[in-house]
């Protein structure tokens, strides 16, 4: 998933709201249909890496892995023992039953190793520390087909913590700093390419006009009433940023809706230093079906309704 941005790159020089207290948050998360794995097992992975091997700053849904297969009993012999190159999803193991045929099986939680820092800590929907990400998905296999399981879902990275309650006025200006770090993740990418491998030649087209535009903010700490004014100036360069991460969530499947699972990659690492993240996904979903259209996720950042165009999810 060499081209998973999600716009942290600014959040180390973005003065954030920052939880103090240690107690757990209690919420009901978005979910009505069957967890989908995908987003969550990758984003938990490169965030990983992102602790132990990247520099300060950097994106940890950036960072490109790749696949985990720990899980996996490896024998030399794959004649011997089939499970050496059957891959199972995050949580489960392979074994053999007594034809000899590979299949899934879940983990016992007990059997994953132990953490070795804080930063290997997940917190779940439940509101439970898991030690490990290893933890946590081995615990959700154990719970599937049960309510408890379906509910189940990675909240973000560390360990739970008080999530302070997010104001009205706070609301307005969330949307914001995101505009500003979207359009500026977005110029960066654009400079770094220089293997054509993180964004797409239509893609380069669009953010090229934004890059040269002599009237662009530059990357920064800007007052909020900058950046307000910024947007209604300038708001052709927001259009396509905004139409870019929904298309880089919409992923699993791409289907013109963001589930829950969809949008940990986006909400998870956020949570911990932004207290509006989960309030403000929660409204986007206008008409309550636990899904964010296109449409509600446009004008969630402000897009007027008219400037909406699937034909920009490149």
């Amino acid at each position: 998933m060499r081209v998973w941005i999600v716009f942290l790159l600014c959040l180390a020089g973005h003065a954030m709201a920052a939880p103090t207290e240690e107690v757990l948050v209690t919420e009901e998360e978005l979910v009505t249909e069957e967890p989908i794995f995908e987003a969550e097992e990758e984003l938990v992975d490169e965030v990983q890496v992102f602790e132990e091997e990247t520099e300060v700053g950097v994106n940890p849904v950036q960072v490109d892995v790749g696949e985990f297969d720990e899980a996996i009993e490896v024998i030399e012999d794959a004649e011997e023992n089939p499970c050496m190159n059957y891959h199972c999803k995050r949580g489960k193991v392979c074994e053999v039953d007594e034809d000899n045929t590979p299949m899934c099986v879940c983990m016992d939680p007990s059997t994953c190793p132990p953490a070795e820092g804080d930063f290997e800590h997940n917190c779940g929907t439940d509101n439970k520390t898991y030690e490990t990400a290893c933890h946590f998905f081995a615990t959700k296999c154990t719970l599937e087909g049960t309510k408890k399981g379906h509910k189940l879902h990675l909240d973000y990275i560390g360990p739970c913590k008080y999530i302070e309650p997010c104001l009205d006025n706070e609301l307005k200006e969330f949307p914001m700093r995101m505009r500003d770090w979207l359009k500026n993740v977005l110029v960066t990418l654009y400079e770094r390419d220089q293997d054509n491998d993180l964004l797409n030649e239509k893609q380069k087209l669009r953010v090229k006009k934004i890059f040269e535009n002599e009237k662009r903010l530059q990357a920064g700490e800007h007052s909020l009433d900058l950046l307000a004014q910024d947007f209604q100036k300038n708001y052709n360069m927001y259009i396509f940023p905004v139409h870019w991460q929904f298309g880089q969530l919409d992923q699993h499947p791409a289907d013109g809706y963001l589930t829950h699972s969809e949008l940990s990659p986006l909400r998870a690492p956020l949570i911990p230093m932004e207290h509006c993240t989960t309030r403000f996904f929660d409204e986007c979903d206008t008409d309550g079906d636990k899904y964010v259209a296109l449409e509600e996720w446009a004008a969630c950042f402000g897009l007027k309704e008219q400037d909406v165009d699937k034909d920009l999810i490149i």
